[in-house]
Order: C-alpha cells, then sequence, then structure tokens
C-alpha cells in the first residue's frame, strides 16, 4: 500500500520557491505516478493544512558531461500546492 510519505519526497528549498511562500504556494518533489487528488491529500494529511489547488509539472533530466561521457540526470515531478487564505507549512 502507497502511504502519503511515498508520494511526498520532499519540500523543494529554491529562491523561487521560498518567494512563492508568500503567496501560500509550496513546492514539493512528489513520485512520478501519483496524481493531483494523492497529492493533495498526502499534504493535507502529513502537514494538517487545507489545500485550495495543486498544480504539477515534470521535470526532464538534464544533459551532463563527466569527461568524455555524457548522461542525463533523473527526471521528476514537481507539485505546486496553494493552501486555503489562512493556512501555512512552517518550515525550518
Amino acid at each position: 500500500m502507497i502511504t502519503s510519505y511515498d508520494i511526498i519526497k520532499s519540500l523543494v528549498s529554491t529562491e523561487k520557491g521560498t518567494s512563492q511562500e508568500k503567496q501560500r504556494k509550496y513546492l514539493f518533489r512528489v513520485s512520478t505516478d501519483s496524481t493531483k487528488i494523492d497529492i493533495k491529500r498526502a499534504v493535507q494529511e502529513i502537514y494538517k493544512v487545507k489545500v485550495q489547488d495543486v498544480n504539477t509539472v515534470h521535470v526532464p533530466g538534464k544533459l551532463k558531461r563527466v569527461r568524455f561521457k555524457a548522461g542525463y540526470s533523473s527526471s521528476w515531478k514537481k507539485a505546486i500546492v496553494s493552501l486555503c487564505e489562512g493556512q501555512k507549512i512552517e518550515v525550518a
């Protein structure tokens, strides 16, 4: 059985992500086969907040080179979660 902690892998803390916290939007790295409904339930269960909207983006892997060999970094899925008015996730 898949749990909420399997769906939500981590909270992404980048410059763009922290600037969106003022608008009650948080970025999460999620499993690639999860749906918006799964992500909404998982965030509400883990962080005990009310989620208003979920947007998802598939982030493709980038081309990386090490000496003469070329390869790709892993592709991943990003979720942008908007919270309802007055809700907040405490980020340490």
